[in-house]
């Protein structure tokens, strides 16, 4: 009976034979997603150093190889047409934009969704339900409606009327708190109660556990928001380029488009090289927060 109970191991029976062939399957998958991702990074370096300004002959390695096209960028070839454009100040618009809006909306998004997890007030599930209601509509949508609210405003107050940064900050302001509040509330419901009973034994009132108390335990949840809404105010394309009319306040995704929207004469080169400086920002406030990303604070926050 023993022997009949043996059975020998085939060749896919092997379970060192299958551990084996998961690994080569995975990493295999993780070697085409690698390079899936990283594809459009190279050919857009290969790109900005192309000297053909062409994305017809374009290839991985440029056979015209040169700087001609960061020369062009900086302003430092009198030949350029495009000469007169200041990449810097695109730039320096689209960081100054991204940051004050950034930081408007973490502020007034945490203040929000403290309201809304830790007190009890007469339509408060109301204005939940209405606020995701709201998200639940393309912002595309409103941007006839964006455009006419944001003209009429400037003749009251020019400064936060169409070709003004104030006015496009106001904007992506509105259009980025209503999920971010759901996203702050959910983690705030997290955070246990007690932290804020012990509070207030101590005498201490709603704005000061919320500034002592509870707001350094949410910084994981702001650095996601912060980044998430740095990143999306900083490539937006479409508002910036509807509210903004003078190409000195450009940001720098409408700047870029100016080197593409030629018929005859398109800066390919140019574009891919200021595209890829554009994107150094990004990637320095990912490095420096990464680490802040995963992960929380809350656990141990009450001692048992």
């Amino acid at each position: 009976m023993a022997n009949l109970k043996q059975t020998q191991p085939g060749m896919f029976g092997s379970q060192k034979f299958q551990d084996r062939l998961s690994v080569i399957v995975r990493l295999v998958i993780a070697v085409f997603l690698i390079l899936f991702a990283i594809f459009p990074v190279l050919w857009i370096i290969s790109a900005s150093f192309d000297n053909s300004n062409s994305l017809a002959t374009q290839s991985l390695i440029p056979a015209n190889f040169g700087i001609r096209n960061y020369e062009r960028l900086f302003n430092l070839d009198p030949n350029f047409r495009f000469g007169e454009l200041n990449y810097w100040r695109w730039l320096f618009n689209s960081i100054k934009v991204s940051g004050i809006s950034t930081i408007l909306s973490l502020s007034l998004t945490t203040m929000a969704a403290y309201a809304f997890s830790r007190l009890r007030f007469a339509g408060r599930v109301t204005l939940l339900k209405a606020i995701l209601l709201i998200q639940a509509f393309p912002n595309i949508l409103a941007i006839v409606a964006i455009y006419v609210i944001v003209f009429q405003f400037g003749q009251i107050i020019p400064a936060l009327g169409l070709n003004t940064h104030a006015g496009l900050i106001m904007v992506y302001l509105g259009g980025s708190m209503g999920m971010n509040i759901w996203l702050m509330k959910g983690f705030l419901d997290t955070i246990p109660r007690a932290i804020d009973e012990s509070g207030m034994i101590d005498g201490a009132s709603y704005w000061q556990i919320f500034i002592y108390l509870i707001l350094p335990l949410l910084r994981p949840i702001l650095v996601v928001i912060g980044l998430l809404g740095f990143i999306g105010t900083y490539g937006d394309f479409i508002l910036a380029r509807i509210l903004l009319t003078d190409i000195k306040e450009y940001t720098l995704m409408v700047g870029l488009q100016i080197f593409t929207a030629g018929q005859f004469d398109q800066k390919w080169g140019v574009f891919a090289a200021g595209a890829l400086i554009g994107a150094l920002p990004i990637m320095t406030i990912y490095l420096t927060l990464q680490d802040h990303i995963a992960g929380g604070l809350t656990a141990g926050a009450v001692k048992e």
